[in-house]
Parts: C-alpha cells; sequence; structure tokens
C-alpha cells in the first residue's frame, strides 16, 4: 500500500482532523514559503498531531521540510519540534545527510531530488546515476517537480515517464521513493496504477486558494487507499 504524506499543514484544526485519517507523515514546512511554520507552533502542532491519533490505526511521523539548512537551525528546530523525518530539499550533500543522521539517530534523513517539468526524463539534478552516492546515508527519497524561486511545492507534474530509473535504485537500495509534484485527487491514481511509486506527497494539489481543504485532503486519501 503506498505512503500518503500530507505537507505544509499550519493550524491545529487541519492537524488534528488529517491525524485521523489513514496518512503515513504530516509534513510541517520551515523553508521560506507562504506554508511556512515557525518551530515553536511547528512543535504544538505535532504534540496535538500524536494525541489526535492516539487509538487510531495508524499514527502519522512528522516530517519536517528544509532546504540546505545549516546544522544550527536544524538543532534549533529540532529543539522546539520533535520531527520523525528530516527532508532536505536542497543541494545538500551525502556527507551533510549523513551528519545529520548521526547526530540526530531517532530521525529518518529523506533526500528530495528536483526534476524539470518540461521535457520527458528531463532531472534538474542530472538524472538518477546521481543518487549512487546517497546509498546508505538516507532513508527516502522524493522527485519534486523543480521550482525556481522555492525549489518544489510548485504544483506542477514533472514528466512522469522520469520515475522508473528512481523507483530502480531505490529499490535496490532498500529506501522508500516518494512521488510529488502537481498531485491531486484526479490525477494520483493514475500515478500509482501506472508508475507505482512506493508513495506519495501532496501539498497545493489539496488547497482551494491556498488553504488546505479537509475535504480534498480526504477525497486524495481515499483515492490513493481505495482507487489502487
Amino acid at each position: 500500500m503506498a505512503l500518503v504524506k500530507i505537507c505544509g499543514l499550519q493550524t491545529l484544526s487541519h492537524v488534528e482532523a488529517v491525524a485521523k485519517l489513514p496518512v503515513d507523515y504530516i509534513g510541517f514546512v520551515f523553508a521560506r514559503s507562504k506554508r511556512q511554520v515557525a518551530p515553536r507552533t511547528a512543535g504544538e502542532l505535532i504534540r496535538a498531531m500524536r494525541d489526535a491519533s492516539a487509538g487510531t490505526a495508524s499514527r502519522p511521523k512528522a516530517a519536517g521540510v528544509f532546504v540546505n539548512p545549516s546544522m544550527d537551525e536544524l538543532e534549533a528546530v529540532l529543539g522546539e519540534a520533535p520531527l520523525d523525518v528530516v527532508q532536505l530539499h536542497g543541494q545538500e550533500s551525502p556527507a551533510f545527510c549523513s551528519e545529520v543522521k548521526e547526530r540526530w539517530p531517532a530521525v529518518q534523513v529523506f533526500k528530495v531530488f528536483s526534476l524539470s517539468g518540461g521535457a520527458s526524463g528531463e532531472a534538474g539534478d542530472g538524472g538518477a546515476f546521481r543518487l549512487e552516492p546517497y546509498r546508505g546515508v538516507v532513508d527516502g527519497m522524493l522527485i519534486d517537480t523543480f521550482d525556481p524561486v522555492y525549489g518544489g511545492g510548485s504544483g506542477k507534474t514533472f514528466a512522469w515517464d522520469a520515475i522508473p530509473p528512481y523507483l530502480e535504485w531505490c529499490r535496490g537500495a532498500g529506501i522508500p521513493l516518494l512521488v510529488a509534484g502537481g498531485l491531486q485527487p484526479g490525477n494520483v491514481g493514475e500515478l500509482l496504477r501506472t508508475y507505482a511509486p512506493d508513495g506519495v506527497d501532496v501539498s497545493s494539489g489539496v488547497e482551494t486558494e491556498g488553504v488546505k481543504d479537509l475535504d480534498k485532503i480526504t477525497s486524495f486519501v481515499e483515492r490513493v487507499r481505495n482507487d489502487v
């Protein structure tokens, strides 16, 4: 069954509602974004998430989204927000990812690679071969559509036929591959049926006028869980 990550939550009511759905990750954005949350706020939301999901069949993990953070920034955020996953969305090196894992062994590290939304198979990182240095130093991979301002979160899809080499590499490395970029309730089923990634990550595709929409979130989760 595909993993589901709902990213960019900012309010208590949304976090408590989504925590009761069969989702695997709830994402909190610490990078520069309209969805950015302060570390202390995120800490409060994460505690509410865990309280709300207590007793449910699935308890989501808290993922923090960063773009080229320093170790000091990570330390400051993790001191306030008890994250389960650090998701690195910039140009973080394998050595940096390894250091994060060494300093916070209880926290998983996901590395994001951004792909062009244009030509089929074009990858902004130079292709799947660039993944090899990350073998053994990350716990998951995510591919998203490149955005020149924020790195990701553009709400646009990339050419999905670029997925197979990444998926093959991740399967060989024994880590999950999540796909993001322009996903919404109407197309996530097609993605999963055609390319079968290990998980999906959505943010703007479950929003209405820039605000998280619980009906769209519920529909997205239902499509993943029931239609595939």
